[in-house]
């Protein structure tokens, strides 16, 4: 899809589910996509196809939308919606509830727990302002945080000092 035509679904009062566009342009810039995210897309490309040939004539999703991520008869999910369906699948996971901005938030932490350069973490996590991004940077304990103070408590500890 061209970048000029990439959206977001949001929910505006009184009008229900709009397509608006993203909120910067480093919104838009392009990002490496893992191959599991490629192909966990591609399967939802085919779900998605099945689900077309199921509702026939009753599919709702306008011509050019192409929607990723839709109901089941094509149309916009709201945003509250698709939190919903997020959670039930988390649920059948198996895995800790968290919700899709904790998500993010994991991803964020997962970059710095990685060492991941704070820069780079920034494009990835699409945030405009650095100081976003070291705000989960310096949530995280990593390695050299806990050597550091293990460190200090053996220092501490040490009987010539006190």
């Amino acid at each position: 899809m061209a970048r000029s035509t990439w959206k977001q679904v949001q929910h505006e009062k009184g009008k229900g589910s709009v397509l608006k566009d993203l909120k910067t342009e480093s919104s838009q810039a392009v990002l490496p996509l893992p191959e599991i995210c490629a192909r966990a897309l591609e399967e939802r490309r085919e779900l998605q196809e099945l689900e077309r040939k199921i509702a026939g004539e009753h599919w709702e999703q306008a011509e050019g939308q192409d929607l990723i991520f839709s109901a089941d008869h094509g149309g916009m999910i709201d945003p509250v919606g698709f939190s919903r369906s997020f959670g039930r699948l988390v649920s059948r996971a198996g895995v800790r509830r968290i919700t899709v901005r904790l998500a993010r938030h994991t991803c964020g932490t997962l970059l710095a727990f990685l060492k991941v350069h704070p820069k780079v973490a920034q494009a990835i996590l699409r945030h405009s302002q650095i100081s976003m991004t070291m705000d989960v940077y310096t949530h995280v304990v990593g390695s050299d945080e806990r050597e550091a103070v293990a460190m200090l408590a053996e220092l501490l500890e040490d009987p010539l000092l006190g």
